[in-house]
């Protein structure tokens, strides 16, 4: 199937601050040089800012990680999951289609959508609140059949229930999720029939349906202000990360401009060794996740004898070090400080 971009597009478009330093994070998990593997978040990211991913979005997340802009283009029009025209200022409605939910009623589902919303997928309500799609299968067949509108799922629905759905969000309520028909989670129809000691006082929503429902807004775009920004993994190797001071991108850059790659770290030399200290034995290096006897003996031939001089580099040596590996990245992939650090805490 043949996606292109809508033909009307706005002028531009910039991530909100606190959606800046989310992306901004998402890229510190990857080595250096490797950013353009935080592509499908970013781009994702963007579309659940604006509802839809549109041109400018595209072009400003591929300058943030130093891609062409086709190389994105590529990215966003192979996924179906990035929807490239105007959804639903209120919600889109993805009514799964395939199989089970297909037997167990989709049709009348889809007949819901065509009625209320729009006679055709991906066209805008008459009020411009509401859009609608079928989509492959969403994983929740033994609730069938169901939708996913904004973050949730909707489960064991009806027509008639759908359409309540969709009139008491464009009257500003979000019903609650899950299953419609009054079961929990996916029991069966007639009630559980094992694990029946867990019923007594539990919570009448299950865990994803209590989390949208304490939220109380799931079909609201995310702005980056919903949940604390954690990124731990930004000190994996050894550095600090300090992903709020990240300067934002520049300014998208048209078709023929050039996009400069992301600056390198600069590599320093860490402390070396031509031998293990006098009276000690190598450290078995072998210990660290990710490596064997024979990058064991690389870090030997470079002068790695024991663990407390791999927990010392810093990120210029990691840097160093990783442009003298053959699998580049994977000193902070498989985080070896930390585990060095912990190895030579054992003495």
């Amino acid at each position: 199937m043949l996606r292109r971009l809508h033909p009307e597009q706005p002028a531009s478009f910039a991530f909100t601050p606190d959606n800046l330093a989310w992306a901004q994070a998402q890229i510190t998990k990857y080595p250096e040089g490797r950013q353009a593997s935080a592509i499908i978040p970013l781009l994702w990211r963007a579309q659940e800012q604006e509802g839809w991913l549109t041109r400018p979005a595209i072009e400003y997340v591929a300058d943030m990680l130093g891609m062409a802009h086709i190389r994105a283009l590529e990215v966003a029009t192979f996924y179906f999951m990035f929807q490239l025209q105007p959804v639903g200022s209120v919600a889109h409605v993805q009514i799964c289609g395939t199989t089970s939910c297909m037997i167990c009623g989709a049709e009348d589902l889809i007949a819901v959508c065509r009625d209320k919303i729009a006679p055709r997928a991906h066209q805008l309500s008459a009020d411009g609140k509401f859009s609608w799609e079928e989509v492959e299968c969403l994983g929740a067949c033994a609730n069938a059949p169901m939708a996913q509108i904004g973050k949730d799922y909707y489960e064991d629905l009806t027509a008639e229930r759908l359409a309540h759905i969709i009139d008491e969000m464009a009257a500003g309520r979000v019903p609650t999720p899950g299953p419609q028909n009054g079961r929990y989670a996916s029991e069966p129809l007639g009630g559980a029939t094992s694990l029946k000691d867990h019923e007594a006082g539990r919570d009448p929503l299950n865990a994803s349906a209590r989390l949208a429902a304490d939220i109380g807004d799931t079909i609201k775009r995310i702005d980056g202000t919903e949940v604390p920004l954690l990124a731990p993994w930004g000190r994996q190797s050894g550095g600090d990360v300090a992903v709020a001071e990240r300067p934002a991108p520049a300014r998208p850059k048209a078709p023929a401009e050039e996009t400069a790659a992301p600056a390198a770290v600069e590599e320093a030399a860490p402390e070396r060794l031509s031998a293990p200290r006098p009276g000690r034995q190598p450290d078995d290096l072998k210990r660290i996740s990710g490596v064997g006897p024979k990058l064991e003996a690389l870090l030997n031939e470079l002068g790695f004898w024991h663990f407390d001089q791999i927990a010392a580099w810093t990120p210029a040596e990691v840097a160093w070090v990783d442009a003298r590996l053959k699998f580049k990245g994977r000193i902070a992939r498989d985080g070896w400080i930390d585990q060095a650090r912990a190895f030579a805490a054992e003495g």
